[in-house]
């Protein structure tokens, strides 16, 4: 059986670092594309002679030419600029929408059966770009930050109790930003869920730390984050691959769930070879929606500005 491959567009430390998770895991090979000549040759080089010591097989591909990225299973895009200190996230709007367009055009072109998972911010305005260009089903067009801010949320909670983070799942929904929705109640520690175990202000402080995760660290590193990414994209390339079914909190596109229609927003949804198998609805309180409702509205006026 061929080996599975996946594209990685933007060879910066979120790119690199997904595709050296890849390949550790043997997942599949890996092509690493850029526009800067040089980087992704030289990082893919770089990982190739980490295949020996670490026991992979998988063929590394470092390349500036979409043609390489041919026939790709999945394509991830984490092309874009990054986030700088003091920058809202709307400040990228412009520039990543022009970057990403132009990436799904040159994907879809080259691998017109893949699936693709956006990264770029911001991301739910991305992946609708990604969506609207590419003009895949909408199962095939997905935007990784659910498992990202679950992880973050994880977390926190894990060292606020002091439990493995193995026993944690911990759910958020609605936009990736200011107005992402954790939900305590669907967050639980071995099946109990945190409401019983953590007074509210405490949950209060720790759902906080959640939206301000990705700000928390641009704030110490001067640029944005890109190991727990990394994994969080790998956990949605693995439950792809491997069929898997697993319930992941994605960006997916609506069409009347949650009452959002014709946009994409995080929601829980089961992840498999299809890509988005299906868009599991769990019922919120009426502060819950309020608060999705709030974030699909920060959501649509992005979505706006670009007119996709």
């Amino acid at each position: 059986m061929a080996r599975r491959k996946v594209t990685v567009v933007g060879a910066g430390n979120v790119g690199a670092t997904t595709a050296q998770r890849i390949v550790d895991k043997q997942l599949a090979d890996v092509v690493l594309i850029d526009i800067v000549e040089g980087v992704p040759q030289g990082k893919a080089l770089d990982l190739a002679e980490s295949g020996p010591v670490e026991g992979y097989d998988s063929k590394l591909t470092g390349t500036n030419n979409y043609k390489d990225t041919a026939n790709s299973d999945i394509v991830v895009i984490t092309a874009g600029v990054p986030r700088k200190p003091g920058m809202s996230r709307d400040d990228l709007l412009k520039t990543n929408y022009e970057i990403v367009k132009g990436v799904t055009e040159q994907v879809v072109k080259n691998s017109p059966n893949c699936i693709l998972i956006v990264v770029s911010n911001p991301l739910d305005a991305m992946v609708q770009t990604a969506f609207r260009t590419s003009e895949f089903p909408k199962e095939r067009v997905i935007g990784m930050a659910g498992v990202l801010d679950s992880a973050r949320f994880r977390t926190f909670i894990g060292m606020e109790l002091n439990v493995s983070v193995e026993n944690i799942h911990a759910f958020v929904l609605g936009g990736h930003g200011d107005t992402m929705v954790p939900l305590p109640r669907y967050s639980t520690v071995s099946g109990i869920p945190i409401t019983e175990l953590l007074p509210k202000e405490t949950i209060d402080r720790l759902v906080q730390r959640t939206r301000d995760g990705g700000a928390e660290i641009v704030a110490l590193l001067k640029t944005s984050a890109w190991y727990a990414p990394a994994s969080a994209i790998v956990e949605m390339v693995d439950a792809i691959l491997n069929d898997r079914k697993k319930i992941l909190p994605c960006a997916a596109f609506l069409e009347g769930q949650y009452g959002i229609n014709g946009m994409y927003v995080g929601v829980p949804v089961k992840l498999g070879s299809k890509g988005i198998e299906q868009i599991i609805e769990i019922t919120l309180t009426m502060e819950e929606k309020a608060a999705l409702q709030k974030s699909a509205a920060a959501v649509k006026e992005l979505v706006g500005i670009i007119g996709v």
